[in-house]
């Protein structure tokens, strides 16, 4: 399958496989000055492990495989109003995935999300969002967070990064993902990005309540980055993987950039990463099915209390 070739092509669900009467959606969602396809690929061999057929879809024959593009290069994501930044990606992603899956008449088949660094802040903020839609006009978009079973977080900040170590050599810290772009050094991003940022928190806080929802595995880089004058961990343990409750974690041989790229079936890591999407993928339907069970009555109750509302109004 051709990738597109303009900046503004790349934006969007882009659909890489799909099964035979798919039962789950994966949705790979790429972080900061990150790339919906180059994210997942090596850089030597060019291998897709989301789309090459002897990886995942082999792994997941009635999968389907999405990728979401969306502009995050630096000073769109984290400009003056960092926060306000997040949410527009976050509210965007929420409406293409809806839309997309609406229009397979797939809106209540599940769905595991695999987010690569900053990915996973916007992954975090657009669940809190979807959650929070449950007005009559816009519950729709309530079903992103109904339909969520399982997200694996690869190297996401979700305390941030040391400020000091990134403001070294920001450009090589903040381009490893794609270093022939340009990256803004102002303190605002370091501020935006920095241990107990309130950016972060916010976002953490939005999020922690539904946790409970959600089947997550945190996964931290294993091998240090060249940040230029040294080398150090793009994200740390602690920020990438917090001990929490009913969570899974572990490291994988990688640097930042490379965790989240698998060659082969024996690429490191790449086997702990399949057997959680398989495991995760052959339990969800049960689960959702009882989810959407649940909201259907939530909805039902809520229409029926606004409508007596109405009545005595």
């Amino acid at each position: 399958m051709p990738q597109p070739s303009c900046d503004h092509e790349l934006y969007g669900i882009h659909e890489i496989f799909c099964g035979e009467d798919p039962t789950v959606d994966i949705v790979a969602v790429h972080g900061l000055n990150g790339h919906p396809f180059n994210t997942w690929t090596t850089k030597e061999t060019n291998v897709c492990w989301l789309r090459e057929r002897d990886l995942l879809p082999k792994a997941l024959k009635t999968a389907r495989i999405l990728t979401w593009g969306y502009n995050a290069n630096v000073t769109a994501l984290m400009g003056s109003t960092s926060s306000d930044r997040i949410l527009q990606h976050a509210q965007t992603l929420v409406a293409q995935l809806e839309a997309d899956r609406s229009l397979e008449d797939a809106s209540e088949r599940p769905i595991v999300f695999i987010c690569h660094s900053l990915g996973g802040i916007i992954v975090k903020r657009a669940l809190a969002y979807s959650a929070s839609r449950t007005s009559m006009h816009i519950k729709h978009l309530h079903s992103v967070f109904v339909s969520t079973y399982g997200i694996l977080f690869l190297g996401t900040p979700h305390n941030g990064s040391d400020k000091a170590k990134m403001a070294r050599v920001p450009q090589k810290l903040l381009g490893s993902l794609a270093p022939s772009k340009a990256v803004d050094t102002s303190d605002q991003l370091l501020n935006a990005l920095e241990e107990g940022s309130e950016t972060l928190q916010n976002v953490t806080d939005q999020f922690a309540p539904l946790m409970k929802q959600f089947h997550v595995f945190f996964f931290w880089e294993q091998q240090k980055s060249d940040l230029g004058y040294t080398r150090d961990y793009v994200v740390d343990e602690s920020s990438a993987a917090p001990i929490l409750d009913n969570t899974e974690r572990s490291g994988i041989p990688g640097t930042h950039s490379t965790m989240c790229k698998f060659e082969g079936k024996d690429s490191p890591g790449y086997r702990l990463v399949a057997a959680a999407l398989i495991r995760y993928s052959r339990d969800a339907p049960g689960r959702i099915m009882v989810r959407w069970q649940e909201a259907h009555d939530m909805f039902r109750t809520m229409r029926s209390t606004e409508a007596a509302e109405l009545i005595r109004g």
